[in-house]
């Protein structure tokens, strides 16, 4: 049951009160900076664990059920910690980049009920290749507000407002991941919605 890919799916799990801890002081860029190693080590695994249960073909169905949870549980905690110590602020629109945070999360929480409900009707929803790009934006983003706060430094002009780069493409890439969660959360709503009475 414990094979290896399942290994790093449970150490991402465990893994994420040690990255909420090193994201809660938003001024310690020596803290965001081991932070954003952490969080890049646990994408990593994310990718590993799924390639090596299919290619050694030891695709089990904890790790079937484990793996998605270990991605909501990193990528809500991330985006409530950095809401919490107030990162996802910016220019023009300030904290109404939150939107797009809780975008995500009630996607996320909506698609595991409709998961849960189509089970025991033996009805699967894949992930689509829309899914996979949305998850590309939203881990590209959320790392990109991390490094963001270890590099404050890492400044543009743009015209004559100074924006920090990381931070800009983060928020960004942001919207992008809650525009695509739109998309694909009413793409498995339809699903969902053929077989409710």
């Amino acid at each position: 049951m414990l094979t290896l890919p399942n290994v790093l799916t449970l150490s991402r799990i465990f893994t994420v009160p040690l990255l909420a801890f090193l994201l809660w002081w938003p001024t310690w860029e020596f803290g965001y900076g081991l932070a954003f190693t952490l969080y890049c080590l646990m994408g990593i695994t994310d990718y590993f664990d799924g390639y090596l249960a299919r290619s050694s073909g030891t695709v089990s169905k904890l790790g079937v059920f484990l793996d998605p949870i270990a991605d909501k549980i990193m990528v809500a905690a991330v985006i409530l910690v950095l809401t919490a110590q107030g990162i996802l602020r910016g220019p023009f629109v300030g904290d109404a980049h939150v939107i797009a945070g809780l975008v995500i999360l009630i996607r996320e929480i909506a698609v595991s009920g409709l998961r849960e409900f189509l089970g025991p009707l033996q009805v699967s929803v894949p992930v689509s290749k829309l899914a996979k790009w949305k998850t590309t934006f939203q881990m590209v983003s959320l790392g990109a507000l991390i490094l963001g706060k270890a590099m404050p430094w890492w400044n543009i002009w743009v015209g004559s407002l100074e924006i920090n780069l990381p931070h800009t493409v983060g928020l960004t890439t942001l919207w992008a991941a809650a525009a695509l969660t739109v998309v694909t959360g009413w793409d498995y709503l339809r699903v969902g919605l053929k077989h409710m009475d």
